[in-house]
């Protein structure tokens, strides 16, 4: 996680502790930590298991639904947002050469 000769973080993610290293901003990774934890005791709330293991890929599925849905909601938003930008630019063209 960012830079590996950064310092150690101690984090709490599902009541174990993790020692992170990381050059990254400490708030943030703490940011980060807490953000997992909530996303694994939601998905420990709709799984009836005790396999912490099962529980975390679950939780690590929401996670890449998140940034995939995050991921093309942005594409989308660059595709109409360049779209737009060539219609103004033709608009534009034809302004001038008229």
């Amino acid at each position: 996680m960012g830079d590996e000769s950064g310092r150690v973080i101690s984090v709490e993610i599902f009541g174990q502790r993790y020692p992170i290293r990381s050059g990254l901003d400490e708030e943030y990774v703490r940011t980060l930590a807490a953000y997992v934890d909530q996303k694994i005791r939601a998905a420990g709330d709709l799984t009836p298991t005790t396999d912490s293991l099962r529980v975390a890929v679950l939780a690590a599925l929401n996670i890449a639904d998140e940034y995939f849905r995050c991921r093309d909601a942005e594409r989308n938003r660059s595709g109409r947002l360049a779209e737009r930008t060539q219609e103004l630019e033709r608009l534009l063209d034809e302004v001038l050469i008229s």
